[in-house]
């Protein structure tokens, strides 16, 4: 069975506060069309608290989510990839 790449349009909300919310608010089979949704998105988009991205897989939008948690934090992270305390290369 193939493995098929199911790719995102992930919506980032940021109402003033320090804590971004997301959301899937599209899903595409390939990039083109994923990328096609961001654009018409952004065009639509009328406020500027929120922001539009790509992501290819869970994996990806997991990770980033991970990444910017863990450098919001001033502390020890509170959310480990894998269990280990290593930083997401983007």
């Amino acid at each position: 069975m193939e493995n098929k790449k199911i790719w995102f349009v992930i919506e980032k909300c940021n109402y003033g506060g320090t804590t971004n919310s997301y959301r899937i608010e599209k899903t595409a089979d390939t990039v083109e069309q994923a990328t096609t949704f961001k654009v018409h998105l952004d065009a639509l988009n009328d406020t500027k608290n929120k922001s539009y991205f790509l992501a290819s897989d869970i994996d990806t939008v997991l990770n980033k989510v991970v990444y910017h948690h863990n450098k919001a934090v001033d502390e020890k992270p509170l959310v480990l990839k894998n269990g280990v305390d290593e930083e997401i290369p983007f």
